[in-house]
């Protein structure tokens, strides 16, 4: 179990162009074969080659777990056959609002998931179903956009610094993991759009520090892989 270093596209905001669960990964169709392999390998999932709504910012249009991904409008019907072909179990949930960026919006591991509380009602109750989790309206750090401010894997959660303590105890109790404060990519708070990760592996944006790979192996139960 290691942390990897990883840039897609020259850029180290490599979560906001995937997204990876226990079981799968999805990268947009351009990412090099070999880059492609690399994950498959280190996070020891099926690599599914597809984009959100035409869209390559995959990360920050859906959200997903084990169990079901929280997928934006606009979302085409191949791109859910690309899914559905390396994890045919998956329940899919195709948001029929005006919001999209679900990435964004949603924070979730097997056990819990923590949700932009703007989201409420029927809304709220489908991303819970699809999910198969507890789904809890919840902060962090005071903002609202919390699958772009901590990553949530089966072992641990690392999010904003800014993290109040009564959001970390909520985190805690939904996801039933520990939960720690970091950065990434040499100071960057919104840790989710530079790691991308499981109970195997993290990996995480190239500019990240020794010290940011520390404490992200410390909360994410993983260590820096040697070079």
């Amino acid at each position: 179990m290691s942390i990897f270093l990883l840039d897609l596209f020259g850029s180290v905001s490599i979560g906001i162009y995937s997204l990876t669960t226990e079981k799968m990964a999805i990268v947009p169709p351009v990412l090099s074969k070999n880059k492609a392999k690399k994950l498959e390998g280190w996070l020891g999932v099926k690599v599914t080659r597809t984009m959100v709504g035409e869209s390559v910012l995959i990360g920050a249009f859906a959200a997903a777990n084990s169990n079901g991904i929280i997928l934006p409008h606009f979302t085409r019907e191949e791109e859910i056959k690309a899914v559905k072909s390396v994890c045919p179990e998956i329940n899919v949930a195709v948001m029929d609002t005006k919001r999209t960026a679900y990435g964004n919006m949603v924070l979730t591991n097997d056990s819990g998931a923590i949700v932009d509380p703007r989201i409420k009602g029927a809304d709220l109750k489908r991303i819970a179903d699809t999910l198969g989790v507890e789904a809890v309206p919840s902060e962090i750090a005071g903002l609202p956009y919390v699958g772009s401010l901590a990553i949530a894997t089966n072992k641990g959660v690392i999010a904003h610094p800014l993290l109040k303590e009564e959001e970390q105890e909520v985190l805690t109790d939904v996801l039933k993991v520990d939960v720690d404060v970091g950065t990434i990519n040499c100071g960057i708070p919104y840790v989710a759009t530079g790691l991308l990760g499981n109970s195997h592996t993290v990996v995480a944006g190239s500019l990240t520090t020794g010290p940011e790979l520390f404490i992200i192996g410390q909360a994410l139960d993983v260590v820096k892989e040697d070079e």
